[in-house]
């Protein structure tokens, strides 16, 4: 059974009060904020946990008030029924015991019923002879419901509760016309909505929503996002959801007092994290693909900084469909390794196959760098990504040889004794022009401007790895080359294989 104690937890995200549901037996829950996302695959444990929650707090405690746990199959239609609103109402644990079950036949009839439960509770506070708020009345909760939907509205009808209309028309629709998206949408709207008006406001209140984001497209996953944020931002209740939805995973990062766990097989120390920097930066990526098959197709690449960001970039649009990657920059290296543990934590626990890549700059060692499934992790073959345009091919590509660029710098050199960089240059040049290991950071743009070019250096060298091919026969050490500098590890992983086109 889950006792629950209050604690506050320093340094968290939003009002820093959440919620821990220390337990004696399977599950240990901590760090409950406003919205509390629980990612892992299907078979994971993600509606275990939430039904191992709500069974633990059904007789309530010194600190609980109300739960609710919202099943993931939701059938049915959105049509009132008597018997339905008669059981409700006549058996205050008979809701509550149907919307346990792993599949719930009749769950949008008991929504519509809802739906009329819900009206009386708005129209007995309206009553109260305290409230001064005019603009409160029940059409505000019909807004808000039909802020989810794009194509249909639903509007109060007396007999029937509701209808549902096209949206700005007087076309009526009857339910068993609307998709099972639109469908789907009211229903939670309704149950989300109710909730929230039966609420013990001296307690702590939970909201149990498993899988809702079943039946619906992602852009309305993430409009149902934010409609729950602005609910219990107003409201006293947390909400749980449980998902393996990418797109959701996408639209967190921009919500404020949210958390969220990453469940793997058999855990049971459940923490839910804030959404940290790192959280910020990958989580759009990761909910870019709301198909984990087109993750993989286009799979992360993490790298130390913009301008490698900017070039894997320009290596994408050139490739013409025969490199797929999705760049990633961590703004420094210092970073890496955290963003690398995150993004193994999300995959692992979304992503059946994935794969991901991570790439440093060489700098001052050749270490290799070992990787951690499912993350390659790489180093260039040279210094850092600015050597990459002094390689053959990239010099090649703007007419230049090798020859021909250290006369040019020799010339340079004669005429811009002036020039706040000539130090530098010319330390390359008494180093012996050491293109692959030499710091070129601080002249990187110089040297563009001695080459002739006015393009900016990433884009020239993401357009020459773009035309890198490889096969069986490949020589990966020739000095200069583009494929030297990349190194074997890198190709290989990242560019294609002449065999495969």
């Amino acid at each position: 059974m889950i006792q629950i104690t209050d604690k506050d937890i320093e340094g968290t995200t939003g009002t820093g009060d959440c919620l821990n549901l220390p337990t004696a037996g399977e599950y240990h829950v901590n760090g409950l904020s406003k919205i509390n996302i629980v990612m892992g695959k299907n078979g994971c444990g993600k509606s275990t946990l939430l039904r191992n929650i709500e069974d633990s707090l059904q007789t309530g405690t010194e600190y609980i008030g109300r739960t609710r746990y919202i099943t993931p199959e939701r059938g049915g239609a959105l049509i009132y029924e008597a018997g339905i609103e008669q059981n409700i109402v006549g058996n205050d644990n008979w809701l509550q015991g149907q919307r346990r079950r792993n599949q719930t036949i009749n769950f949008r009839q008991q929504s519509v019923a809802q739906y009329r439960k819900l009206e009386l509770l708005v129209l007995r506070e309206i009553e109260k002879p305290k409230r001064s708020d005019t603009e409160y009345t029940f059409d505000a909760y019909i807004k808000e419901i039909n802020t989810l939907l794009d194509n249909i509205e639903i509007r109060r009808h007396h007999q029937s509760s509701f209808k549902i209309f096209e949206k700005n028309t007087e076309n009526e629709l009857p339910p068993d016309r609307i998709s099972s998206g639109e469908s789907e949408l009211i229903s939670l709207g309704i149950e989300c909505l109710i909730f929230s008006k039966e609420l013990d406001e001296s307690k702590h209140n939970l909201l149990l929503l498993d899988e809702p984001d079943v039946h619906l497209h992602p852009d309305l996953q993430v409009r149902l996002m934010q409609f729950l944020h602005k609910l219990v931002s107003a409201s006293s209740f947390r909400v749980v959801v449980a998902t393996h939805s990418t797109a959701i995973l996408g639209a967190i990062e921009s919500l404020s007092h949210t958390r969220i766990v990453f469940l793997t097989f058999g855990q049971k120390e459940i923490f839910f994290k804030s959404i940290s920097a790192i959280y910020k930066k990958i989580l759009p990526v990761f909910g870019a693909h709301p198909l984990s098959n087109v993750f993989n197709q286009a799979p992360l690449l993490l790298l130390e900084g913009e301008d490698d960001e900017r070039i894997w970039q320009q290596v994408v649009r050139s490739a013409n469909g025969r490199i797929s990657l999705y760049p990633c920059s961590v703004d420094g290296l210092g970073d890496m390794n955290k963003f690398e543990t995150e993004a193994i934590t999300v995959m692992r626990s979304v992503y059946d196959n994935a794969r991901a890549f991570s790439l440093r700059d060489m700098d001052l060692t050749s270490d290799e760098i070992q990787s951690m499934a499912p993350m390659v992790r790489m180093r260039l073959s040279c210094r850092a990504a600015e050597n990459l345009m002094l390689t053959n091919e990239s010099l090649q590509s703007m007419g230049l040889s090798w020859e021909d660029l250290k006369s040019r710098i020799e010339h340079w050199l004669q005429t811009n004794r002036e020039h706040v960089h000539f130090g530098v240059m010319e330390k390359f040049k008494l180093g012996g022009f050491d293109r692959r290991t030499f710091d070129l950071k601080v002249i990187r743009n110089d040297l563009m401007g001695v080459m002739g070019s006015c393009k900016p250096w990433e884009i020239v060298v993401g357009k020459v790895i773009a035309k890198v091919e490889w096969d069986g026969t490949t020589t990966f050490d020739q000095e200069g080359t583009i494929l030297a500098y990349l190194g074997e590890k890198v190709v290989k992983h990242l560019l294609p294989n002449k065999s495969d086109a």
